[in-house]
């Protein structure tokens, strides 16, 4: 019989007694749990019980007799104690004493073990710790009974999850431009920056509107108006000074004013992908002014985006008679590779509530306990009823202030101007006026940064995602505008010029982009160059040239006026002897110092053939700068996979030389008329030095046939080739004959000319006679049909077609010419009364020769007026 007793390791109590003294028992509340717990689990059996009774009075017996005191109970053992080793005399005594006891033989499960970890230190100070301590009994052979040996088995581990996560994030990476999509943003950039134009011009036109003009006009004192145009009579230093004074009043009075409630101008930013413009949605408080009459209305009430105020302040000087212009900052979207995207939708989550630091938190609970004052109305204040209307104005002097003679501080006019959250701390229009003193331009800005006189605070720098100063065009009250970005730029050079459409310097570009700005320019440009303008060129010009060196290695990429070596392209070389301008330390440190030339050192190298079409062939025995690897190209194999060319590894390389290293190309003369060729019969004519002494280039369309007509000797002319990718076809145009030709070929041409514009002419001619014929040919056959019928019977059967000609389908019927034979039905005898157009055997004499109507006799085209010619 077996059972599970539940014992504490390393704790031995002892037995109870039947008639237990207060000295050897101590009732505790853990006592009193454990008893309760022990009633609940206790499963030992009667017999159990019973010997452990006997045992307890025997050795109560033995100890009477005896006559030795009861031993006491010993000290309670802390978790985690030692038990204390038993003395020899102690464990003599206990020897004899269980000798006499006799017990039975009863299986006992092992001990469990239980065991706990301390959190603090303080525990063994504790003395009832122990006592709140609860045990669960286990049976643990009946845990050991239920466990089986099932094999060995695989244990599958798959880490990929867990290495990805530990990965380092890499960050999303812009996917390179193709030339396709270089161009395609060329040209938006293009039409953007045409279209900015077009709408900075029309707001300044506004400015003019005298309507608008005089609703800003009495927001200025006649003092203000007399600082803003002083008097010629003044010195130099005066009249600037006045000038400035003028200004400053007027952008106080401004800004004080106007109130910002919209949203102006920003910068135009690219899409990575069609999923940004989606759910794209223009902001709600964008600008609304989008005509003349909302313009005016912005003027009346002075509300309005800070683009709009800029332009009122431009109308409000020109309404006083200053000379002022307006300037925009144009923000196109970019042309080149690199520019900042449109930033992505960010995640709705939810915002974390700020935490507030110590400070704060104890500002707060001051604020809590502070005494607040209850406003008063003016009619419960005591001095209000004095009478006197200014009785509640007064300010009484306090006792404790230390001088009563210290003047109280005045009110402060509110000059702080509301902005719109999101929008740049730059401005994007402002205001340029002229100072006559001088003969120089000044810009002021009332309601951004508040500045005037100072041009270098109107750049952003290129972190402002809102705002880039690429283009800044000021247009005259005449509307023609000037290019001033390189006086507000400190880096154009370096920095600006590249975001530009003129700073695009490549192979395929050129100068491409400068020659195109040029062109839209010039429909702005001022009517005539007046000193004033040249003498604002020559300060842009300066301003240009006092730009210092870079500091930045990338800067030196593209620089107008520096170079890099390691910037230098493919053809591009440096000249013998080039000067050393300076160094520049790259990045770190860590590459040394690098020499910086100059730009005019750097010179383009060619090949022979391009020289050659360029009209320049290479000198004898001159020495190339520089020797151009071949590169190497893969051609498709037979089964589609690509291979390397071996002819570009084996090549020793294309020669490269400068411009100094070559000389004009002279053609072979025309001798007797005969015009020299080249191997594939024609003359090399790419540029016009090329042309053959003795001969002439006629780039007509038609001089070839005209040579042929006379007779004469004339060579194609090879002006070029037009590649579609890697293969290029020979553009002919025109042809290269001797020089006394000349007369005979343009009037050959001429007559050639002529005589195309009179065939064209009797085309035409051709073709509206056959509509006439074709025409009097329907006639005739209906006047033939109607011949016999009365009036009332036409108009009847003009009628039924009326009404049938919605029901009837179109039907469309051949065309009849001349040579087209009749068809002739001979079954049916009434043809000619349903209708007419099959003639039938029965007709009169008269018809017989006429076919039906069908062919039109001789008599009657001379009656019908000469329509058709014989």
């Amino acid at each position: 019989m077996s059972a599970a007793v539940r014992i504490m390791p390393g704790r031995k109590r002892s037995a109870p007694i039947d008639n237990p003294s207060p000295r050897t028992t101590r009732a505790t509340r853990s006592s009193a749990r454990r008893t309760a717990a022990k009633n609940d689990n206790d499963v030992i059996p009667d017999v159990v019980k019973e010997m452990v009774v006997e045992v307890r009075k025997a050795k109560q017996a033995a100890a009477e007799n005896e006559d030795t005191p009861t031993e006491p109970p010993r000290k309670r053992k802390r978790p985690g104690e030692k038990p204390a080793k038993p003395s020899k005399e102690n464990d003599a005594g206990n020897d004899g004493n269980d000798e006499e006891i006799e017990f039975e033989d009863v299986p006992i499960p092992a001990p469990t073990i239980q065991t706990m970890v301390r959190d603090t230190d303080d525990e063994e100070d504790d003395d009832d710790d122990d006592d709140d301590i609860q045990f669960e009994d286990v049976n643990i052979n009946g845990a050991q009974a239920n466990t089986r040996y099932e094999g060995p088995k695989t244990l599958d581990l798959d880490l990929t999850a867990y290495m990805a996560s530990l990965a380092p994030k890499k960050g999303d990476r812009r996917k390179a431009l193709g030339r396709e999509e270089k161009d395609r943003r060329i040209e938006t950039h293009k039409v953007h920056l045409l279209c900015l134009l077009a709408h900075v011009e029309l707001r300044n036109r506004w400015c003019n509107d005298p309507e608008v003009q005089d609703a800003l006009r009495p927001l200025l004192s006649r003092k203000t108006v007399g600082f803003l145009r002083p008097r010629a009579s003044l010195n130099q230093f005066s009249r600037t000074e006045s000038l400035r004074r003028g200004i400053s009043e007027a952008k106080e009075v401004f800004r004080t004013r106007f109130e910002i409630t919209e949203r102006g101008l920003q910068r135009a930013l690219w899409a990575e992908n069609l999923d940004q413009l989606k759910d794209y949605k223009p902001p709600p408080d964008a600008e609304t002014t989008r005509n003349k009459a909302d313009f005016l209305k912005a003027a009346q009430t002075l509300r309005g985006s800070r683009d709009v105020g800029a332009q009122l302040f431009c109308a409000l000087l020109r309404s006083v008679g200053v000379e002022a212009r307006l300037v925009c900052s144009l923000q196109p979207l970019a042309c080149v590779a690199g520019a900042p995207a449109m930033p992505k939708p960010s995640s709705k989550t939810t915002p974390k509530a700020k935490q507030h630091s110590k400070a704060e938190q104890y500002l707060a609970a001051v604020a809590k306990h502070e005494t607040k004052l209850t406003p008063t109305t003016p009619g419960t204040i005591p001095r209000s009823r004095l009478g006197h209307p200014d009785a509640t104005s007064y300010q009484i002097p306090s006792l404790l202030a230390p001088s009563p003679s210290t003047p109280p501080p005045l009110p402060t006019p509110k000059t702080q101007v509301k902005k719109i959250k999101g929008e740049s701390p730059f401005p994007i229009c402002w205001v340029e006026i002229l100072d006559h003193a001088h003969q120089k331009y000044h810009p002021v800005d009332p309601l951004v940064t508040f500045s005037q006189f100072n041009p270098k605070v109107y750049e952003p720098p290129s972190s402002d995602l809102l705002n880039s100063l690429t283009y800044a065009v000021a247009f005259n009250p005449d509307s023609s505008c000037l290019d001033v970005t390189r006086r507000y730029a400190k880096a154009y050079n370096s920095k600006t010029r590249r975001w530009r459409i003129d700073g695009l310097v490549s192979s395929r570009n050129g100068l491409k982009g400068e020659r195109w700005l040029r062109a839209a320019l010039r429909r702005y440009q001022p009517p005539s160059v007046t000193d004033l303008l040249q003498i604002e060129l020559n300060e842009l010009k300066a301003a240009e040239l006092k730009e210092p060196m870079p500091r930045n290695v990338m800067d030196f990429r593209d620089h107008p006026v520096y170079a890099l070596e390691r910037h230098l392209r493919r053809n591009e070389v440096l000249v013998p002897g080039a000067q050393v301008s300076g160094t520049v330390g790259s990045a770190g440190g860590r590459g040394g110092l690098e020499r910086i030339y100059r730009r005019r050192d750097v010179k383009v190298a060619r090949t022979r053939e391009k020289w050659f079409r360029l009209g320049r062939v290479v000198k004898g025995g001159e020495v190339p700068v520089k020797v151009l690897p071949k590169m190497k190209r893969k051609k498709k194999g037979r089964l589609g996979d690509g291979d390397d060319d071996e002819e570009g590894e084996q090549g020793a390389g294309n020669p490269v030389f400068i411009e100094s290293q070559t000389e004009v190309y002279v053609p072979p003369p025309v001798v007797g008329g005969r015009v020299p060729r080249n191997r594939f019969g024609n003359v090399d004519v790419y540029v016009p030095s090329m042309v053959p002494r003795g001969g002439v280039h006629l780039p007509h369309e038609r001089a070839r046939r005209a040579a042929f007509v006379l007779g004469i000797d004339a060579a194609p002319a090879l002006t070029g080739f037009e590649f579609r990718g890697r293969q290029g076809t020979a553009v002919l145009r025109g042809v290269v004959v001797a020089v006394e030709y000349k007369g005979a070929m343009e009037a050959v041409i001429q007559g050639l000319e002529d005589m195309e514009v009179e065939e064209e002419q009797e085309r035409k001619t051709g073709m509206l006679l056959a509509v006439w014929r074709r025409m009097l040919k329907g006639l005739r056959i209906r006047e033939r049909i109607m011949d016999g019928v009365d009036e009332e019977a036409e108009a009847e059967a003009e009628a039924r077609k009326q009404e049938d000609k919605g029901k009837a389908k179109e039907v469309d019927m051949p065309d009849f010419d001349d040579t087209a034979t009749p068809f002739h039905d001979d079954e049916d005898e009434d043809s000619a009364g349903r209708g007419g157009f099959f003639p039938s055997t029965n007709l009169d004499s008269d018809d017989e020769g006429g076919g039906g109507g069908f062919m039109v006799e001789e008599e009657e085209e001379e009656e019908g007026g000469g329509f058709v010619i014989e």
